[in-house]
């Protein structure tokens, strides 16, 4: 599987494959026909909750996975995961996210659950 993680407002590549908007709110400046976005399965985003919590503060990042993960487990964000993990058994995808560090966002926690 290949499944990578890029800032939404980076310009699309041919090698993207199916782009994945993983955020809950659409990015803000960005029209949809620039961002190229496949699907927005807004299940798989964070709590509004949780995400509050991981900014609110310095919090662990390891912390904030763990607690994202189970939150994944729930069945309609299980069921998202599923749909994404049959799209990148049929070639890339790409998880897009307005994180100014996708390497410690709820992306990054995705990528790693589908093989990334």
């Amino acid at each position: 599987m290949s499944v990578r993680v890029r800032r939404v407002h980076e310009p699309p590549e041919p090698e993207d494959g199916v782009r994945v908007l993983v955020d809950r709110l659409w990015p803000r400046g960005l029209t949809k026909e620039a961002a190229r976005v496949d699907e927005w399965p807004k299940e798989l985003t964070p709590s509004t909750g949780l995400r509050r919590w991981y900014h609110a503060e310095d919090r662990p990042f390891e912390e904030f996975r763990g607690r994202y993960e189970a939150e994944l487990a729930a069945p309609g964000a299980a069921g998202a995961l599923d749909r994404v993990r049959e799209l990148a058994g049929k070639g890339p995808v790409t998880l897009l996210t307005a994180s100014r560090h996708p390497e410690r966002s709820h992306a990054a926690v995705l990528a790693r659950l589908l093989g990334g």
